[in-house]
């Protein structure tokens, strides 16, 4: 496993473990940027889940060296990101979906990376 990999993992799985806890929870901040583009509460917390899932998928693959386990969660980040993305677009906020950019970019870096 190189360096690179290492790294975009673990920040990867620790941005998701805040935003997907935080979703989750409802709190208000965890749900602002969602509302911001329309999306609903609901759907929202159940988000923050899957977010919470992929960053639990990613920090367990890395620590028992288990690259599927790994892959499941890149994966899963790189399509609700990819939500994210369409979702910014739709609600005319573009500026507000780089991040989203961003952290697909290193979902698929770390999928090229395994």
């Amino acid at each position: 496993m190189t360096t690179l990999h290492t790294v975009i993992s673990l920040v990867l799985a620790l941005i998701f473990l805040i935003a997907g806890l935080s979703k989750a929870s409802g709190s208000n901040a965890g749900l602002s940027g969602t509302r911001d583009v329309g999306f609903p509460d609901g759907l929202a917390r159940l988000v923050g889940l899957f977010e919470t899932l992929a960053a639990s998928a990613l920090v367990i693959g890395f620590a028992l060296d288990n690259s599927d386990l790994e892959l499941y969660g890149f994966i899963a980040i790189w399509f609700i990101m990819a939500g994210a993305i369409f979702f910014h677009f739709k609600a005319n906020k573009v500026r507000t979906g780089f991040p989203a950019m961003l952290l697909i970019i290193l979902a698929t870096i770390g999928i090229a990376t395994i």
